[in-house]
């Protein structure tokens, strides 16, 4: 009888110390991880975090990450880069520290955003665009667009719309299911579910962890997400883990997989890139790109398979990555043209 009565009196009590769990490590991360870089506002109540490192008289180095990552998942590779360039990475909005997305994550949206941070910021063109996935469409609609304010482009295996046309019922069923896990996760961020699971993944044994994922069915994702987390540099762990643990997290992720169709429609008919250098670099699996594919891209656009490398390339031989941005950056400033610096690659070779 006893026992009967305490579990009356705690089990209403947990989602309120869930709450509070929540509330209180969201307040010690922002306070931690904010200072390590700023919010620039851009009107309209938006807000975005910047990370801005290095100088020089060259290119702003611009980041651009894939469709659920923030300006962590370049962290390794904005470090050396700002050893030879000025350099930024950010959080879209609805990401990591940026205040909630209010319009669609479609690429004319974000480029809108972006530009309209990288003026707030005072940081001056021309820029060197390097987008990952998702954040290659971002880059190329901004050089299609803005030609002018562009010295180059680097695609670290852009997103292929070409595959979506214009997303197929089984598409759409995955990009469903994304959707419902994700609202989910809203509720169980709440609840600091997320929180205990992400900082038992990071911080602790990770029983817990592997506990909840098999219970809910999401062993298979903790597999691959430990696989690439395994390849940054431990020290932005506790930044990720504590983005995890939002609520603001899983709906920016909804907000970005609800866009995925207006994504697909918008670069199928993007303009091509123009005047402007472009090298997309493509893992070895999946298949190259076709030349029909590249030069919609570009006319000039010129493609180095990574054989080495998997999607999240940059990750996987970001050596590599750094020394096509340099290369890149040499290029701008001597007027070599990309064709002449590949062919430079393959005699070399």
């Amino acid at each position: 009888m006893v026992r009967l009565l305490w579990l009356l009196l705690v089990i209403p009590a947990l989602p309120a110390l869930g709450l509070l769990y929540q509330w209180l490590g969201s307040h010690y991360d922002r306070k931690r991880f904010l200072p390590l870089g700023r919010l620039v506002d851009i009107g309209k109540r938006r807000r975005l975090f910047m990370v801005e490192m290095g100088g020089g008289d060259g290119p702003t180095v611009i980041f651009e990450s894939g469709i659920g990552a923030t300006s962590q998942n370049w962290a390794r590779i904005q470090e050396a880069v700002s050893e030879f360039a000025h350099t930024v990475s950010y959080d879209r909005l609805g990401l990591g520290w940026s205040t909630p997305a209010v319009s669609e994550r479609i690429p004319s949206k974000v480029v809108e955003e972006l530009r309209a941070m990288l003026q707030a910021a005072g940081i001056a063109p021309p820029y060197l665009l390097v987008g990952h996935s998702f954040g290659g469409l971002v880059v190329r609609y901004f050089a299609s667009e803005y030609p002018e304010e562009v010295a180059g482009v680097l695609l670290v295996d852009a997103m292929r719309t070409d595959e979506w046309p214009p997303v197929d019922e089984s598409q759409r069923k995955q990009l469903t299911r994304g959707v419902q896990l994700t609202r989910w996760g809203v509720l169980i961020a709440y609840l600091g579910l997320a929180r205990l699971t992400t900082m038992s993944f990071f911080c602790r044994s990770g029983r817990f962890t592997k506990l909840f994922t098999r219970a809910t069915g999401g062993h298979h994702v903790l597999e691959r997400l430990t696989s690439e987390l395994n390849k940054m540099p431990p020290t932005v762990w506790p930044i990720v883990a504590a983005h995890w643990s939002t609520p603001a997290f899983f709906r920016g992720m909804t907000a970005h997989i609800e866009g995925v169709p207006g994504t697909v429609t918008e670069m199928l008919d993007a303009k091509p890139i123009v005047g402007v250098p472009v090298l997309l670099m493509t893992p070895g699996q999946p298949k190259a790109i076709s030349e029909t594919a590249l030069q919609k891209i570009g006319p000039d656009a010129k493609q180095l398979i990574a054989e080495k490398g998997g999607h999240w390339l940059h990750l996987d031989e970001p050596e590599l990555v750094i020394e096509q941005i340099r290369e890149m950056m040499t290029l701008v400033e001597t007027g070599i043209s990309c064709e002449a610096m590949m062919q430079e690659k393959v005699s070399a070779n």
